[in-house]
């Protein structure tokens, strides 16, 4: 089921993130952190639904975003997302390590399709966004929020039946 809004378009992160985790944030994924403070909760704890904000690097300028489909343990979770390792498609159940020192999310390691492994790249994160953790002073949501909850129910019940054989799942 939440395949199909997959199919409809080429996606770029921030725009199925947003699709799929009700957080109404526009823009590229590095400004994600900085637009969420004040509108929406944010820390170091994975919670599903969640969607976890990834620094920009030389390599990825504008950073990337995923939610946490299913937290496996304190340093392992799944992620749902776009434009990954395969462009503009999204991939489910994606295993996301953290590596960081101080065991904080600061650093983590993703599933990399092509290799069919932990990708051998380590990625700066700044932490998660939370969903339904939002302060009392956030804004109301646009008119799709009734779509965008919706969806995220969908891809997050999804993610939680969908077998982590190997740990990818393609959309088409």
């Amino acid at each position: 089921m939440a395949a199909a809004p997959a199919s409809a378009q080429f996606w770029q992160c921030a725009t199925y993130a947003r699709e799929i985790s009700g957080i109404q944030i526009r823009g590229n994924a590095n400004t994600w952190w900085g637009q969420a403070a004040g509108r929406y909760e944010r820390g170091a704890e994975p919670r599903v639904g969640a969607v976890l904000a990834f620094k920009p690097t030389r390599r990825m300028r504008v950073g990337h975003v995923a939610m946490v489909s299913r937290v496996v343990s304190d340093r392992e979770v799944l992620l749902t997302h776009a434009n990954w390792s395969r462009p503009g498609r999204v991939e489910t159940n994606v295993r996301a390590i953290d590596v960081s020192p101080n065991n904080d999310w600061s650093e983590v390691k993703v599933w990399y399709g092509p290799t069919g492994d932990l990708g051998s790249s380590t990625y700066p994160v700044n932490g998660f966004i939370y969903a339904d953790h939002a302060p009392e002073t956030r804004p109301a949501l646009d008119n799709g929020t009734e779509r965008t909850t919706a969806l995220a129910n969908v891809a997050i019940a999804a993610a939680a039946k969908a077998p982590v054989t190997g740990g990818l799942s393609l959309a088409q």
